[in-house]
């Protein structure tokens, strides 16, 4: 569980409280593939879950990954500065505009939270997913991983979430965070040594590396 401190703006697609809500944590569930059977609703196992430990107002991640093994990176520019907490797993890794439908084997998964330093807008806070999202693909690319069912090279896995949390409180909102900005280069910075530090190891974690 990472802990924001306050009450934070957030934008994800995240199985327990996706979508534009606020919050003050942000909580990884590792789960095992027996938990995860054709019968079970994942979004429920985690609703459950975050209830039982009093923290249903979090934002709320699955992961097969064992969550001890988690990256941390903080990149500044300035007065700007950007976290990735990152858990990289690639045993689902896909190709952008593979086939769609399971695979034989599909747990691994990429959950990053970015908690940038400074309140942005509703437009930043877009924009902040979509230069995570590229930060991501980057790394994976990098790293030379072949899509599971395409053999191309990956660029994600096929249950990757990204989560972006920033300050409601302190300074003026900014604008924009895109690449020609220091908040935005923190954060491209910093989410892409997060998934290239999480990918080496648990490829190294297999002796692929």
């Amino acid at each position: 569980m990472v802990r924001l401190g306050a009450p934070h703006a957030v934008l994800s697609w995240a199985v327990h409280k996706g979508g534009r809500t606020r919050a003050s944590e942000v909580v990884w569930r590792q789960v095992t593939e027996a938990e995860l059977g054709p019968d079970v609703d994942p979004a429920l196992l985690l609703s459950r879950s975050l209830t039982a430990k009093e923290l249903s107002g979090a934002v709320g991640l699955l992961t097969s990954r064992d969550v001890s093994r988690y990256e941390d990176i903080t990149r500044a520019h300035g007065e700007y500065s950007a976290r990735c907490v990152a858990t990289v797993g690639l045993g689902n890794a896909l190709a952008i505009g593979d086939s769609p439908g399971p695979l034989r084997r599909s747990v691994g998964t990429i959950n990053l939270l970015c908690v940038l330093s400074h309140p942005v807008g509703e437009g930043a806070l877009v924009e902040a997913v979509s230069l995570a999202t590229e930060a991501r693909t980057a790394a994976m690319l990098e790293a030379r991983f072949p899509s599971r069912r395409s053999l191309r090279p990956a660029t994600g896995t096929g249950t990757d979430c990204i989560v972006v949390a920033a300050p409601e409180a302190g300074a003026t909102p900014e604008t924009w965070v895109g690449k020609h900005t220091a908040l935005g280069a923190a954060l491209g910075a910093a989410v892409h040594e997060a998934v290239a530090r999480g990918a080496h190891a648990w490829l190294a974690e297999r002796g692929l590396r």
